[in-house]
């Protein structure tokens, strides 16, 4: 038997149907979509997981989705106490696991999907991370970000060695140097060659026997002092002090790879090495 409280219901629907029309058509209309995410940009420092920032390991920590790149530490990644989505771009020389555009696109749907989202980039983001990228990729659709700054690698690896990068009546100016250059991009090493500055190559390994060549050419003495350091601030690390004129060969002998950083200057002589256990330095 239908109830008399359901007929009286039914009576004021079929009512109201028109008026209600709107609102039912309201209700059964889609979910609204998530509210928007954001993106942090993080750097992780040189390495060594204890280098980075209180804010970057708060923000690791409470983010939803990771995307980090080759020169992040595993050990830092492995110390996570969250439950993140881990997602790789790592870029090694030939051997890309996501070109930029690939990148800027997952850091862009993650975000639109309502994700906490830190993008993890070794070293400090601002120094030759290709930050402004994916920044132009955000800015387009008006994700919220923020930028965490990082230890860069020239510092965290000075630190670890001992030796100042500038230095009162030794070395007043400081040039961090991208040896990727672009064949369209003419470097002026007559503005290199200086012996009161501190030069610091990144990605220079495979270019080490032009940089020597262009730095020579333009001035500078052959027996001009060098530093190299593998994998600065890991345990893994190791320090080949050389010459301008032998930093290829040396570069050889030693079978040094990427990740490098490559010091050119007068600096490099006041690194500390008997107190580094970590470092395995030789003269060649």
């Amino acid at each position: 038997m239908i109830s008399l409280d359901f007929m009286r219901y039914l009576r004021e629907w079929i009512g109201n149907r028109g008026r209600l029309s709107g609102s039912a058509l309201r209700l059964h209309s889609p979910l609204k979509p998530a509210p928007m995410g954001r993106v942090d940009l993080v750097g992780a420092g040189p390495g060594d997981p204890e280098l980075l920032t209180l804010k970057a390991w708060r923000l690791i920590n409470e983010a939803d989705v990771i995307v980090y790149d080759a020169l992040v530490s595993q050990e830092l990644l492995a110390g996570i106490t969250g439950h993140p989505e881990l997602i790789y771009v790592g870029k090694r020389m030939g051997n890309h696991s996501a070109s930029q555009a690939e990148i800027c696109s997952i850091l862009v749907r993650q975000a639109i999907k309502g994700k906490h989202v830190v993008r993890l980039k070794g070293g400090d983001p601002l120094v030759f991370g290709r930050l402004g990228e994916e920044l132009d990729a955000l800015r387009c659709e008006n994700i919220p970000y923020s930028i965490v700054p990082g230890i860069t690698a020239a510092s965290g690896c000075a630190a670890s060695l001992g030796f100042p990068l500038t230095e009162r009546g030794l070395s007043t100016r400081l040039r961090l140097i991208t040896a990727q250059f672009s064949q369209h991009h003419e470097i002026d090493w007559s503005h290199l060659a200086r012996t009161d500055e501190t030069l610091v190559f990144y990605m220079g390994v495979s270019k080490a026997a032009m940089i020597s060549s262009e730095l020579i050419k333009a001035g500078l003495a052959e027996n001009y002092p060098v530093l190299i350091v593998e994998n600065g601030t890991h345990n893994e690390q190791r320090a080949i002090e050389t010459t301008l004129k032998q930093m290829a060969s040396a570069i050889t002998a030693n079978q040094i790879e990427a990740p490098a950083l490559i010091y050119v200057g007068q600096v490099v002589t006041r690194a500390h090495r008997q107190s580094q256990s970590r470092v395995d330095a030789m003269i060649v």
